[in-house]
């Protein structure tokens, strides 16, 4: 018998394809690839708004769109709720920032996503003189929460194989596949920056940014998430996730006392109370320099695709980006140039 799909890696990018292929009755396995997983450390907030330039996120009206239909359905499926509407608030400093909100919201393009009424809320241990500025169509998805049931739910449809994949057994041949003792139509790798081990896709410019969050307890009484040189996201019961770095040379998972520190400097500028880190955790986001993701299939094996470079904004891109690689697979509908993986070449 040959199933449809291996897919290998079960973070938001492979669970986003497994899901696609449950809604058109394709058979697939999954396997577990630890090798560097972003999605389990994610922020996880969706934000249609580049806030640091006032500049809507590429095909941002599609990816919220698709994105709130699939997570809506997830949650129905799994009977949990990981997926919360939330404003983020962007806290202003002057009111030349104020005067650059504007003359945002008033881009045909961000007029949707950006408030034009300025938010005067006073919150415990945040002095905001100049006020907040409201992106809407906002929120986060618990990834962990997402991550844990959506495994639980495939290991119970015996879907999930929670072993290191080996890609030195791949054979392969002109309409399938076989790895160990399973015969597929086709592989997905959605390994992230775990990538970087892959022959078949390795040719990829396939970058690592680590990322480094806390957990910190505040007495707090936020209800919004912050958005400045941080992010600040409530979590109930005092505890609140604060983020992230970038730092594009070290691509460990492992916490830095610098990141710490850089951490604790940002948190100081925007608190005036006490905090306590209760957890600091760091993964390395699969990031390219060109801002677009790798997807596409091997230009020498057809029964070889990708779905890679999500960077920091997996969450909305993922339900996205799973669609359009199963339409180019089953439905040979082309990629955009922008994102398919033809635009690099092969070594």
């Amino acid at each position: 018998m040959i199933i449809d799909y291996i897919i290998v890696g079960s973070g938001l990018a492979g669970i986003a394809f497994a899901e696609t292929l449950s809604q058109h009755n394709k058979s697939f396995v999954v396997f577990e690839n630890k090798s560097q997983s972003s999605s389990s450390i994610a922020g996880g907030l969706y934000n249609p708004v580049i806030l640091k330039r006032f500049s809507q996120v590429w095909n941002a009206n599609a990816q919220l769109e698709l994105a709130n239909e699939f997570y809506a359905q997830l949650e129905k499926k799994l009977a949990v709720q990981f997926d919360f509407k939330i404003p983020i608030y962007r806290k202003f400093f002057s009111v030349e920032e104020q005067n650059n909100w504007f003359a945002a919201s008033d881009k045909p393009n961000l007029a949707p996503f950006l408030s034009t009424t300025i938010v005067h809320k006073k919150y415990n241990g945040i002095e905001a003189p100049f006020g907040y500025g409201e992106v809407l169509q906002t929120g986060y998805v618990d990834t962990i929460s997402l991550l844990t049931h959506y495994h639980d739910y495939l290991k119970s449809l015996d879907l999930f194989v929670s072993k290191t994949f080996d890609y030195t057994t791949v054979q392969l041949f002109d309409d399938h596949i076989e790895y160990q003792n399973i015969k597929a139509r086709h592989i997905v790798f959605a390994e992230g920056f775990g990538m970087h081990s892959n022959p078949f896709f390795n040719y990829l410019p396939l970058d690592g940014t680590k990322g480094e969050l806390f957990i910190i307890k505040a007495d707090l009484d936020l209800d919004v998430i912050i958005n400045t040189s941080v992010f600040i996201l409530p979590l109930g019961d005092k505890l609140y996730k604060v983020g992230a770095t970038y730092n594009w040379e070290d691509k460990t998972n492992t916490p830095t006392d610098k990141g710490k520190q850089e951490l604790i400097d940002r948190i100081t500028e925007i608190l005036n109370c006490d905090f306590e880190i209760v957890e600091h955790f760091a993964g390395v986001r699969p990031t390219v320099k060109d801002r677009k993701p790798l997807l596409g299939t091997h230009p020498k094996h057809a029964n070889l695709h990708i779905l890679n470079g999500l960077g920091t904004r997996g969450v909305m891109l993922a339900p996205t980006l799973a669609k359009d690689l199963f339409d180019l697979i089953e439905n040979k509908i082309p990629l955009d140039k922008t994102i398919d993986i033809k635009r690099y070449a092969i070594s």
